[in-house]
């Protein structure tokens, strides 16, 4: 070998394999690994343990228990099959993609080769990424436990087969929800599994780059991208079958449910689609074995891509030159389709439809047979009486009337119709020197009693009658008296307040002294031993001030959610509460709430969709009734409708936490009344869905409008608004007992005359039920709009109005109401006078109206004899308690006043100025007569010019 020939200098090559650094303190991970999930998870635990105890202090553990049994087997399931179909696929996918490599791959750096753990590296990343996947979807898939309760409890269908795919009304309900649930879990499953395959198509490719492969087509594999890809088309195909069901529920234009277009066209086409989608899953599938190129991925999704172009097209045509140029006759099937289901969702199918005649004579009315309605009509509104009542009754700033409910009583062996208000604590009223944990939490932990006044009960100063009163109460009624006045539980309650403990607790304001109690219910959570206390106070965010307070001991108790909506949406948070809860007197003299729970869907075949707060839904239900104790909470839920299947359905998962309605109390029962909320969203229904007619409908020839009406607005000014359902206590048209009923007029669409009412009605065996009277299309019937415009175009009536409007005080107008008496319609409103510096309307008018006549007075009873006898309408104010000396003095004012012109005009102007000075000052008593001998002036001037 020659030198030249030498071969070249190689340096040596030094392997280095890299490698994770081992962790050294194996036991220090551990503890961080336990800190993290106790200061994640303790909260939860903690959480779930004083629900726990919660739940059981109302009776309701086995509630508790199953309902997190069901959201914890929901989240194991998912969680677990997550995380076997996610590492799954991984594990699969390399041992395909890794099956002839090494366990790690080397590059050549700086001369030294380096070797990759790729495998360790993925194994660790799909491990740690297949447990939060799997955790994650889980969590989600867990707030869907009550479809898959309901689907799993759910009653056998009967009675109900769609008109298109002949499927029970249990399928729309409970099946399909969770088939829609489990496609979109293996729709997330498969793109996850093709992502997967995506990493490993990037990594197995690149990996071969490095070690030299130069074919490209070698570079990467195809079989688990088309594994996963044709998994994906299956899913997809899946979904878009199901989809067909949605047509069902779709709004169009028109109508809800499938068209002529949809049932001849798209369903169809539907169908093809997910055949085509089967058949490019069968190709991807094809291309994971034999063909194995990227192309023929591609060529998976063009059938179905084609057919949904050509789907589209063809339903188009259809639409536009054979559907629109013919469009009723091709849809009137499909209109009754949807005219009968809607019908059936909203229990319109149920509404009973009437004639009434709306004649315009005062002799329509017969009072002499309707005296029982006549002398019910509510006059107070509830706004107005609102306001008296906090002026009047709160007797201490900490306490509000935050509602005014209206229900009805026997008094004195005649049923009458009342309104009630609780008088709540509100903490937030405290004086801030009070605003302390132990007033807050130990000492103010309850409002006290509830006022009572008859609807159309005024005193001679326009203020309300009040049968019960006052703290302590007081009252004039001896049937009606509360023997349990405290409220712990109520609207304005949403604070935990601790009770049994070494404190006494504030009961009322008795003079310069106050009284005490202390709690006798068993309604709260005992504290217990130190410990338990300590995890209670961690929980409810008090752990700085409950563990060590000496006022506090094992005996006491924590009542927790005492709002009562808030209360019973926890225990049921399935249902939908209305959020206007009512008190209610019971012949034991205990206060108890009642509140409406409805059960409701979206999924309704055929049904149209309405809004019910934030959500939209084609199907309702009052189903429940719920009673929860003013003193100690104990709550009940009564079923009130055995027809609902999906109130059954969850009888049956909770057999423990409803009874019938027989098994409420028959005090309480003659309270229940018809829910406001369902009669809005039925009264917004039947507007368009009591035409029956598919052309009449087609055409919108009879739609209505629920009547508007003029109320006050925040500022003070007045607004026209939906007018709001508003009960009733009267004999109805035909009928010979007095009900407590709940109204509403309906207006044809873009008018304000009447062209009919609904009427709910809550008593007895006619609960439940509804009645439609439709007024004669020949005869303009004035709504409340139009009464209004009357009001304000009687020229002495809308004088004195403006007269009042001055400097110093305002005139704010009760609600509007329409009334049916015999055979015509009664219009009632109130009218108020407020002083500026005064937040307390005071009675000044009644305004009452027939369809041809229209009387007004001080009181009711002289504006009834001006509407139907011979007097005439009169504005003189009513004294609040005459007085003989002012009587006297009145009249030898008038007797000795002079003739002359200009001492009329001063002594005219003079009586102006008093009133209105009086006025201000809230003096409306002599402020009335003052404008009493204002008219005797002007009167008088009236002569002399003549």
């Amino acid at each position: 070998m020659q030198p030249n020939d030498r071969p070249p200098f190689r340096r040596p090559i030094h392997t280095v394999r890299a490698e994770w650094p081992k962790p050294r303190r194996r036991w220090f991970w551990l503890i961080v690994a336990i800190a993290v999930f106790i200061a994640f998870g303790g909260r939860t635990w903690l959480s779930i343990y004083v629900d726990s105890l919660w739940f059981g202090s109302l009776g309701y553990a086995s509630v508790f228990w199953k309902s997190l049994s069901l959201r914890w087997s929901v989240f194991a399931v998912s969680g677990a099959v997550t995380f076997v179909v996610v590492y799954g696929t991984y594990l699969i996918l390399k041992r395909t993609e890794f099956s002839g490599d090494p366990r790690g791959h080397t590059i050549l750096i700086g001369g030294r080769v380096v070797k990759l753990p790729v495998e360790s590296m993925m194994r660790l990343v799909a491990l740690g990424g297949a447990l939060f996947v799997a955790a994650s979807i889980a969590g989600v898939m867990m707030g869907d436990w009550q479809t898959y309760a309901l689907y799993w409890y759910a009653p056998h269908a009967a009675g109900f087969l769609d008109p298109v795919f002949g499927k029970p009304l249990n399928f729309y309900l409970f099946t399909l929800p969770v088939w829609q649930s489990i496609s979109g879990w293996l729709l997330m499953m498969a793109l996850i599994s093709l992502a997967i395959a995506g990493v490993f198509l990037l990594v197995s490719g690149g990996a071969r780059a490095l070690e030299g492969y130069a074919n490209r087509f070698d570079l990467v594999s195809w079989r688990g991208i088309s594994i996963t890809f044709s998994f994906v088309l299956l899913v997809i195909a899946w979904r878009v079958y199901l989809g067909r069901f949605d047509q069902l529920t779709e709004d169009h234009t028109v109508f809800s449910g499938v068209t002529y277009t949809d049932a001849h066209i798209l369903l169809p086409g539907l169908l093809v689609i997910a055949v085509a989608l089967v058949v490019g899953a069968g190709i991807a599938l094809a291309n994971a074995f034999w063909l194995k190129r990227g192309r023929w991925l591609v060529a998976a999704v063009v059938p179905a891509v084609a057919c949904y172009f050509l789907l589209q097209i063809t339903a188009w045509y259809v639409s536009s030159f054979i559907v629109k140029p013919n469009e009723l006759i091709r849809e009137t099937p499909y209109i009754v389709n949807n005219i009968k289901l809607t019908r059936q969702a909203y229990d319109l199918d149920k509404v009973s439809q009437q004639h009434f005649p709306a004649e315009m004579s005062p002799e329509a009315a017969d009072p002499a047979q309707n005296q029982a309605t006549l002398q019910n009509i509510r006059l107070w509104d509830w706004r107005a009486l609102q306001d008296t009542l906090r002026q009047i009754q709160e007797i201490r700033t900490y306490y509000d009337f935050p509602d005014i409910d209206i229900d009805r009583y026997q008094v004195d062996g005649k049923l009458t119709q009342v309104m009630l208000a609780a008088r709540e604590l509100n903490v937030d009223k405290l004086p801030e020197s009070s605003r302390n944990w132990i007033n807050e939490k130990l000492i103010y932990t309850h409002g006290y009693g509830i006022t009572m006044n008859p609807v159309n009960g005024f005193t001679s100063e326009g203020l309300p009658l009040l049968w019960l009163s006052n703290m302590p109460v007081q009252s004039t009624i001896p049937s009606l008296k509360p023997t349990r006045p405290e409220i712990y539980f109520g609207e304005l309650t949403d604070s935990d307040v601790y009770v049994k403990t070494r404190q006494k607790e504030f009961n009322y304001p008795e003079g310069q002294a106050n009284s005490f109690t202390e709690y006798q219910g068993s309604g709260g959570i005992v504290l217990g031993s130190w410990i338990r206390r300590l995890l209670i106070a961690m929980d409810r965010g008090d752990a700085g001030k409950l563990p060590f307070s000496d006022d506090v001991n094992e005996k006491s108790e924590l009542l927790m959610r005492r709002n009562v909506v808030r209360r019973v949406s926890t225990v049921a948070p399935f249902l939908t509460f209305d959020t206007d809860p009512y008190i209610v007197l019971g012949e034991n003299g205990r206060l108890s709430w009642i509140l409406d729970g409805f059960t409701t869907s979206d999924a309704y075949p055929y049904s149209t969709h309405y809004r019910l707060g934030d959500n939209s839904i084609n199907y309702i239900r009052n189903s429940v009734k719920v009673v929860v104790d003013a003193y100690d909470g104990t709550t009940t839920f009564y079923v009130f409708d055995d027809t609902d299947p999906i109130i059954d359905a969850y009888r049956r998962v909770f057999p423990e936490l409803f009874k019938p309605a027989s098994q409420m109390p028959a005090d309480l029962r003659k309270h229940v009344r018809y829910p406001q909320l369902l009669l809005e969203i039925q009264a917004e229904a039947y507007c368009l869905y009591h035409m029956t007619e598919p052309e009449v409908f087609y055409n919108r020839e009879d739609l209505w409008n629920v009547a508007s009406e003029i109320v006050m607005g925040d500022n003070g000014e007045q607004v026209t608004q939906t007018m709001q359902p508003h009960f009733v206590l009267m004999k109805l048209p035909g009928g010979n007992d007095v009900e407590f009923v709940e109204i509403l007029p309906f207006t044809p669409a873009n008018r304000n005359n009447l062209i009919g009412w609904i009427a709910a009605r809550s008593d007895g065996p006619n609960y439940g039920t509804a009645l439609v009277y439709d007024f004669p299309k020949t005869r303009l019937v004035d709504g409340p709009l139009q009464i209004e415009a009357r009001i304000d175009q009687n020229a002495q009536l809308s004088g004195q109005l403006t007269l009042w409007n001055q400097q110093g005080s305002h005139v704010r107008r009760g609600t509007l109401l329409v009334i049916p008496v015999g055979r015509t319609l009664l219009y009632a409103e109130a009218i108020y006078l407020q002083a500026e510096h005064s937040p307390m309307p005071e009675l000044r008018l009644v305004v009452l109206a027939l369809q041809d006549k229209l009387a007004y007075a001080p009181t009711f009873e002289s504006a009834l004899a001006a509407l139907f006898g011979n007097a005439g309408s009169t504005l003189e104010m009513s004294a609040p308690t005459p007085q003989p000396q002012s009587t006297t003095t009145a009249t030898a004012s008038t007797a000795a006043a002079p003739t002359n012109v200009n001492t009329l005009i001063k002594e005219a102007s003079q009586d102006l100025s008093d009133y209105q000075r009086l006025t201000a000052a809230g003096k409306l008593g002599e402020a009335g007569q003052k404008l009493d001998q204002l008219k005797s002036v002007l009167d008088k001037l009236n002569a002399t010019s003549k």
